[in-house]
């Protein structure tokens, strides 16, 4: 048994009983049965609000086995999240017990509660009722050192934590798909990128989704209907969580069951605040990556792969909101260099691409958008809330957020038959769990990290422009800000010891 890995035992397991009840697997398979042998046995590390959430697709998907769970936290009821009840819900259609959680306080999170969700949905569909094979951990690194039958890693830990985990996930022979971001660092991202190159495993980002508006808004741009790419516009009202401008005062005592050394990772010691984790760590440039990391790789890591964007930004600036408060009966001007704005701008200025000459695309977010075009005030319209907007030197396309419903600008003027080329995103079926046939093929898919470089760059550049305040050049190759050494040195980060990457 020290030599049989999980994945190994679970194949064995069910020859055994294959064969004790004279029906061979490829029967069961018929059956509508997937044998363990062919299942993806993953390991799902982030219990969290996020983590949770995503786990009833991971358990409902008979080619994925859930086999072990991993949180620093071991169980909490203080989660923050955008519903009281989501969560919950979520978990009890899942396993089927209406009364989970009944009467309990708050919003559950942490590796207990993770580890409970897999054992109870396992068990309603075993023959004796029960089931006790999910392992627990507080430390990815024991993790990797102990189940060595893990096929695919899933990484739903805050973005800080994304790159160490991807990085030794890979030096184990693991396949990885992460939530965005890669890294929220502009190195860290190149590292583990070149890594999954290196390796040749299979590496999904799960921000990237098949979009058939981005098709129709390239045919209409290969068609010459808005003449040469010019800009391109995103905005979200993000951000939905608590953004800060200072670091708390005070320290508070760390929660029992939260490992906060761990949860740290690579970021140095600093004391403990309910402020830096859960949901609002991503307001914190060490520990998240702002609104353009959360929403702008939904958006725009589809729409570079479906225009041929893959050639990084050469320059990044950045306007964000700024703060006063009252010193000694004076307001003075907050220092902000340790969380994102409460909204902002960002303007990058992109190369020539293969197929497109070269263009600005600008990100917008906090209630920030761009003031509706001509063509849209003359129809009496002004912007939408989220939306994407495709300008060109003889026309526009304006859709939702991510693309949805896209429309040539003046809808009045509309071209003869290009009318009924309209996408309804409403009927169209989003995939999202394409990573598993991928990796049970052992094939990249359309979201592999080794086609996610550009997004990545674009991203981390954004905050690097923010916090230096200046307009920021970025030479692709050799990986480097070349007009502003302090802006360079955002590129990496001061690492904890022994958590250099």
């Amino acid at each position: 048994m020290s030599t049989l890995n999980r994945r190994d035992f679970l194949a064995s397991a069910a020859t055994f009983a294959a064969s004790f009840t004279i029906v061979p697997s490829n029967v069961i398979a018929g059956l509508g049965k997937i044998p363990p042998s062919d299942q993806l046995t993953v390991a799902n590390i982030g219990c969290g609000t996020q983590g949770l959430r995503e786990m009833s697709g991971l358990l409902n998907n008979p080619k994925v086995r859930v086999v072990a769970v991993c949180d620093v936290n071991k169980f909490s009821t203080d989660y923050i999240d955008w519903s009281p009840y989501g969560i919950r819900n979520d978990i009890r259609r899942t396993i089927g017990d209406d009364s989970w959680w009944e009467g309990k306080p708050g919003i559950p999170g942490g590796r207990d509660i993770g580890k409970e969700y897999v054992e109870k949905f396992y068990s309603k569909n075993s023959p004796s009722g029960g089931y006790k094979g999910c392992a627990s951990y507080e430390d990815y690194r024991e993790l990797f050192a102990k189940e060595s039958g893990i096929d695919v890693v899933k990484i739903m830990t805050p973005d800080h934590t994304h790159a160490p985990i991807a990085l030794a996930a890979m030096d184990s022979k693991m396949h990885v798909v992460t939530h965005k971001p890669i890294a929220n660092r502009l190195v860290e991202g190149r590292k583990v990128i070149q890594k999954a190159k290196d390796s040749g495993l299979v590496t999904h980002l799960l921000a990237w989704s098949d979009r058939p508006e981005y098709r129709q808004i390239k045919a209409w741009i290969d068609a010459g209907l808005i003449g040469e790419l010019k800009e391109i516009h995103n905005w979200s009202y993000r951000p939905v969580w608590q953004q800060w401008t200072k670091r708390p005062a005070e320290s508070q005592p760390i929660p029992d069951g939260l490992n906060w050394e761990l949860w740290l990772g690579p970021v140095p010691d600093m004391p403990y605040h309910k402020n830096y984790t859960h949901n609002v760590f991503r307001g914190w440039y060490e520990f998240g990556g702002g609104s353009v990391a959360d929403m702008g790789h939904y958006s725009l890591f589809p729409l570079f792969e479906t225009l041929g964007i893959h050639r990084s930004p050469i320059s990044a600036k950045a306007f964000g909101t700024t703060t006063r408060e009252e010193v000694n009966q004076v307001y003075q001007w907050v220092n902000n260099d340790v969380a994102f704005p409460a909204s902002c701008m960002i303007k990058w200025k992109f190369p020539e691409q293969e197929k497109l000459p070269a263009f600005d695309l600008f990100w917008y977010d906090g209630g920030m958008k761009p003031f509706a075009p001509e063509e849209l005030e003359m129809d009496a319209k002004d912007t939408p809330e989220e939306g994407l907007m495709i300008v060109g030197t003889k026309g526009k396309i304006l859709g939702g957020f991510r693309g949805e419903n896209p429309v040539l600008l003046p809808e009045s003027k509309m071209m003869p038959g290009r009318d009924s080329e309209r996408i309804n995103s409403r009927e169209v079926d989003r995939k999202t769990d394409q990573w598993v046939d991928a990796m049970l093929e052992n094939r990249q898919t359309p979201g592999s990290f080794t086609r996610a470089q550009c997004i990545t760059d674009t991203i981390n550049l954004g905050a690097i422009a923010l916090r230096a305040g200046k307009k920021v050049h970025f030479d692709s190759n050799l990986v480097k800000i070349t007009n502003d050494e302090e802006a360079n040195r955002l590129l990496t980060r001061e690492y904890r010891s022994g958590w250099e990457i």
